[in-house]
C-alpha cells in the first residue's frame, strides 16, 4: 500500500498543506523545507494522488494541446515549449494529433473534455474554429494560432509573417533575382493562406509577379512534385519561394533530380527554420518561426484565462 501526504508531511516535520505546496508548486516555499519535503518523498517512493486534488480542488492539473501530426518536425518545438512552462507550474499536458482528419479532431474535442482539461491550445491552422464550439460550451478557455479575432474564452496568437517575408524578398531583389514562384500550402489552412498572400504581395510589390503559384501540402513529396511543374513551364524563375521547409526540401530534392544547382541556377528559401534545415546540401535559406516561444505563450495564455474562469467558479 502507497504510502499518504499525512506520512510525508509527519516525518518531513512539516504540515500536509505545505506538501500539497511542494507538489504543486502552487506558493513560494524556502529552498531548505521544499529539499526536506522532496527527500522524504524520495525516500518513501510516494506519488501524489491527482483525482484526489481534483476532488478537493474542483480543478484538473491538465492542459489540453493539439497538433495536427506528430512526425512533422514542426511541431516538437512547440511542444517543448508549452509542456516545459506547464511542467514548471507543477500542471500536465494531454496532447492529440489531428492527422488532418476532421473526424478525429471531433474525437480529440470530445476526450479534451472528458478528461476535464482546464484549456486547450490548438496549434494548428488544419481545423474549423467552429469545432471548438463544444469546449467553449463546456466552459474550457481555448487558444488558437492564426485563426481569428479573439472572443470570450477564445485567445488568438497572430505571427508576423509578413516580417520575414518582406526581409527575403528584399534581400533576393539586391542579390539581381527578376523571376520567381510561389509553392504555397494547403487552400484549407489558414496559416498556409496567410503565408501565401504575404508571398504574393511582396513580391508584386517589388515587381516579381511570381507564376506559378501553387498550391501542395505540408509534405516533402508535394514541394517535389510542385517543381516538377515548375520546370515544365517554358521559363523556370531565380528563385522558388516554399510555404514551410518541408516544401522546400522537397522542392531542393526534385531541383537536384532535374540537374538544377542550388543556388546558382535557383534559390529555395523555407519558412519555420525546423531543425532538419540545416542538414540539406546546400543548407536551406529559411525565415524562423520561434516555435519553443510559440508554445511558451500559448500555455500562458491558457493558465490566465482558466484562472480567470476557476475564480468564477468551478465547472459542473
Amino acid at each position: 500500500m502507497g504510502h499518504t501526504m499525512r506520512e510525508v508531511a509527519k516525518r518531513a516535520g512539516v504540515s500536509p498543506a505545505t506538501v500539497s505546496r511542494v507538489l504543486n508548486k502552487t506558493q513560494h516555499i524556502s529552498t531548505e523545507m521544499e529539499q526536506r519535503v522532496l527527500e522524504v518523498v524520495r525516500q518513501l517512493n510516494y506519488y501524489k494522488n491527482v483525482h484526489a486534488r481534483r476532488l478537493a480542488t474542483g480543478q484538473s492539473d491538465l492542459f489540453g494541446l493539439v497538433i495536427s501530426e506528430i512526425a512533422n518536425p514542426f511541431f516538437p518545438e512547440i511542444i517543448r515549449g508549452f509542456q516545459a512552462a506547464a511542467w514548471d507550474r507543477g500542471l500536465d499536458v494531454l496532447l492529440c494529433n489531428t492527422e488532418y482528419n476532421q473526424s478525429r479532431t471531433k474525437s480529440v474535442i470530445r476526450k479534451l473534455i472528458e478528461s476535464d482539461v482546464r484549456g486547450v491550445a490548438i496549434m494548428t491552422s488544419s481545423v474549423d474554429r467552429s469545432v471548438t464550439s463544444d469546449l467553449i460550451a463546456a466552459g474550457v478557455g481555448v487558444v488558437f494560432c492564426n485563426l481569428g479575432p479573439a472572443e470570450k474564452l477564445v485567445s488568438n496568437i497572430s505571427i508576423d509573417y509578413q516580417r520575414g517575408i518582406s526581409q527575403a524578398i528584399e534581400h533576393l531583389v539586391e542579390l539581381g533575382h527578376r523571376r520567381a514562384a510561389v509553392i504555397a500550402g494547403p487552400q484549407d489552412n489558414h496559416t498556409a493562406v496567410i503565408i501565401k498572400e504575404a508571398l504574393v504581395a511582396g513580391l508584386q510589390a517589388r515587381k516579381l509577379n511570381p507564376f506559378p503559384v501553387l498550391d501542395s501540402n505540408y509534405r516533402v513529396d508535394a514541394g517535389a512534385s510542385s517543381v516538377r511543374t515548375i520546370l515544365s513551364e517554358p521559363e523556370i524563375p531565380t528563385v522558388v519561394f516554399c510555404g514551410s521547409d518541408l516544401i522546400a526540401m522537397g522542392a531542393m530534392s526534385a531541383l537536384e533530380e532535374a540537374g538544377v544547382k542550388i543556388p546558382e541556377d535557383v534559390s529555395v528559401i523555407g519558412i519555420d527554420d525546423i531543425s532538419f534545415a540545416f542538414l540539406t546540401r546546400p543548407p536551406l535559406t529559411t525565415i524562423r518561426v520561434p516555435r519553443e516561444q510559440l508554445g511558451t505563450i500559448a500555455f500562458e495564455a491558457l493558465e490566465v484565462g482558466s484562472s480567470q474562469i476557476h475564480r468564477c467558479g468551478p465547472r459542473a
